[in-house]
C-alpha cells in the first residue's frame, strides 16, 4: 500500500472514531505495514491536525499501544462559526409571533451540528463525561454530535413516559420561561449510577429545563460535569443554573422594530480559565 493511501486511511479510521483508544498492532495488520511505519504516518497527521486547530492524537498506553484522537476546533474556527450563526439569526424575518426566534433550520444542518459538537467536546473533555443527556427538543441532533465526538452515549428525558423506555424516574419542575409545573422522566436503565453527565440543550431562558435535568439526575446517584447550551438569552440574568456554556446570547428580540440582537456566548471566557461545576 502507497504512504499516501495509507496516510488517508488511517486520518479517515481517526475520524471515524474520536476519542476512541485504536491499537497500533491492529492498525499495522489493518494496513499490512510496520509499526514504525504507522507511528511515522501518524505523527504527520498529528502535526497537521494540531497544525490546523482540528484535533491532536494521544499515546494511548496498553499492551499492543496506540493512539486516541481528541476532536478540537481553533479559536479562529470556532469565533468564524459563531459569527455566521449570529449574521443568520439576526435576519428578521425569523422573528416569530409573540416575539420568538425561529432558528429550526439551523439545528437541523449537519455542518452547524458538526462544529457546534466538536465546541462543546472541546471544551467538556476534561470533564471526562460518559454520557450526554439532553431533554425532547430540538436539541437531540446537538447532543447526539456531541456525545459522537466525546465517544459516549446520549440519553434522552422524554416529556411524557413511553411504556417502550421500561421502568423509568420521573421529576417535576418549573418551567423557567412559562412559569409552569412538567414533567420530564427518563428510563432507570439510561444512566448507571454514579455516571459523570454532560447536558446539552439548544436554548435556554431562566434555566427551568436544566435544572429539571440536574433533579432528575440526582435521582440516579450520578453527577452533572457540565452543562452546554446553543443559546441563552440575556435575561433574565439571574439564572436557575449557577453553571454553564452557551455559544450564544440572545439580547434583544423586538418584534415591534423587527429587530434582532444576538452576541457571542461565554464559551470564548470559560475557554480562557477552568471550568467549575
Amino acid at each position: 500500500m502507497r504512504r499516501s493511501d495509507r496516510i488517508v486511511r488511517l486520518t479517515r479510521e481517526l475520524m471515524d472514531h474520536p476519542g476512541e483508544p485504536l491499537s497500533l498492532t491492529d492498525m499495522a495488520q489493518r494496513f499490512i505495514s510496520a509499526k514504525s511505519s504507522i507511528s511515522e504516518d501518524l505523527a504527520i497527521i498529528r502535526s497537521v491536525m494540531e497544525s490546523d486547530g482540528e484535533g491532536t492524537l494521544h499515546t494511548h498506553v496498553g499492551a499492543t499501544g496506540g493512539v486516541i484522537y481528541q476532536v478540537s476546533l481553533s479559536d479562529d474556527r470556532a469565533a468564524s462559526f459563531v459569527d455566521e450563526v449570529k449574521e443568520s439569526l439576526e435576519q428578521d424575518d425569523r422573528i416569530l409571533p409573540g416575539g420568538y426566534l425561529y432558528m429550526t433550520d439551523l439545528l437541523g444542518k449537519p455542518q452547524m451540528l458538526r462544529i457546534a459538537g466538536k465546541m462543546f467536546a472541546r471544551i467538556f473533555v476534561e470533564k471526562e463525561p460518559n454520557v450526554v443527556l439532553t431533554v425532547e427538543t430540538k436539541g437531540i441532533p446537538l447532543a447526539v454530535m456531541t456525545a459522537q465526538y466525546l465517544n459516549c452515549p446520549f440519553v434522552v428525558a422524554r416529556r411524557d413516559h413511553k411504556w417502550s423506555e421500561g421502568s423509568s424516574v420521573s421529576t417535576n419542575y418549573v418551567s423557567g420561561s412559562e412559569k409552569r409545573i412538567q414533567t420530564m422522566s427518563l428510563s432507570k436503565r439510561s444512566i448507571h449510577e454514579g455516571a459523570r453527565v454532560l447536558i446539552i440543550d439548544d436554548f435556554m431562558k431562566a434555566g427551568g429545563t436544566v435544572k429539571g435535568m440536574t433533579g432528575l439526575i440526582n435521582e440516579f446517584s450520578a453527577q452533572v460535569v457540565g452543562t452546554g447550551v446553543f443559546m441563552e438569552t440575556a435575561e433574565p440574568s439571574d439564572k436557575l443554573v449557577d453553571q454553564y456554556v452557551s455559544l450564544l446570547s440572545l439580547t434583544e428580540v423586538d418584534e415591534s422594530a423587527r429587530k434582532i440582537m444576538i452576541k457571542p456566548g461565554n464559551y470564548f471566557s470559560m475557554m480562557e480559565g477552568t471550568i467549575h461545576v
